[in-house]
């Protein structure tokens, strides 16, 4: 197995200001840069103490980010100084690699702790968790936690509604199969076991998915408010959120205009390809968003006794000849943790 080497990352106390999200239809990350300093981490070697609660879990999906597009592991062009700060401020998990190289199958193998050889899931069509399956989730329920799931289940194809609530997750708002989350701007989402309409949104059925002829809302933009308002209303006791991001995969059934973004900021004056802008424009949204969860955290009283994790459910879509293919690039994963965790900052291996 080749061991990957640590690059150092470009250092930036420019932190994207997070912005507040907005009712729908509004919800779109300013990525204005705050001036002031960023505060300083941790001595290394020093890890924060924690309080008497246990503490509150947020794990963060990205869904096809690679390695490579992180300033943190040496990336020059995409500009991600929130989870920059968490790289540099945390701990990075350099051996960190995915169960699988598709998602379906990674991420059930992060739910449930199971080899890829002994999953339920093993590839991208026809797949399900099997009954009484035991998950992070369900266990994390069981010992006092409040448990949601925002963004893309992605177990259950074709979807079956409250799927996401039988596996120990309280509260689900999201896609339920991966086809329909490759849809930014969908119709619907669905909220617990309840279809939800997406006001302003028309798509138009292309094969087993679709693609938006009317925009309006951007799913992320929803999940991020969603997430916010998860953190407001459990603040009172111990919670865990898995947030599962949608990008910056792209649209499979939009062919070369599927890396759907509402704007190319803030690289709109680069002289590069177009779906190059676009898939920037994608993983500097997804940084902003994070910055605002860290922020909404900070807001509440939270982030001294919240354990934040990021990760990409397996790597990018285009690399090593194709994503199925099970190289390192599609294994190997960007992982951190922020730096009220209760790690060393700066510490980078394991």
């Amino acid at each position: 197995m080749i061991r990957w080497r640590v690059v150092a990352g470009v250092s930036s106390e420019r932190i994207v200001r997070p912005s507040t999200v907005g009712a729908a239809g509004e919800g779109a990350e300013q990525t204005a840069p705050d001036t002031r300093p960023a505060a300083p981490p941790p001595a290394r070697g020093e890890a924060p103490r924690r309080s008497g609660r246990p503490p509150n879990i947020v794990l963060i999906i990205a869904d096809d980010l690679g390695l490579g597009d992180l300033g943190c592991y040496g990336q020059r062009f995409i500009r991600t100084p929130n989870l920059d700060r968490l790289a540099r401020t945390g701990a990075r998990f350099t051996q960190h690699y995915a169960g699988a190289p598709t998602g379906a199958a990674a991420r059930c193998t992060l739910l449930t702790g199971k080899h890829t050889g002994h999953a339920d899931i093993r590839g991208t069509s026809h797949i399900r968790l099997a009954p009484q399956t035991v998950t992070l989730a369900s266990v994390l329920q069981k010992a006092g936690y409040a448990t949601a799931l925002i963004g893309k289940w992605g177990l259950c194809d074709p979807p079956v509604p409250g799927d996401p609530l039988k596996f120990g997750f309280q509260t689900f708002f999201g896609y339920l199969d991966p086809i329909h989350a490759h849809n930014y701007y969908p119709d619907f989402l669905w909220k617990n076991d309840t279809r939800c309409p997406i006001k302003g949104n028309v798509v138009e059925v292309r094969g087993r998915g679709g693609v938006a002829i009317k925009k309006s809302q951007y799913s992320h933009h929803l999940f991020t408010r969603e997430a916010m308002t998860f953190i407001t209303e459990h603040r009172n006791k111990p919670f865990f959120l898995l947030l599962a991001y949608t990008i910056p995969h792209a649209n499979n059934e939009a062919g070369e205009d599927g890396l759907e973004v509402p704007d190319t900021s803030p690289y709109e004056g680069t002289d590069w390809p177009p779906p190059q802008k676009r898939y920037a424009a994608m993983v500097s949204r997804l940084d902003a968003s994070v910055g605002q969860i860290v922020a909404h955290l900070q807001l509440q009283g939270l982030l001294e006794n919240t354990l934040i994790l990021f990760t990409s459910d397996n790597g990018p879509h285009a690399d090593a000849g194709a994503k199925p293919a099970f190289f390192d690039s599609t294994a190997a994963l960007p992982g951190r943790r922020v730096e009220k965790s209760w790690f060393a900052a700066g510490n980078a291996g394991g």
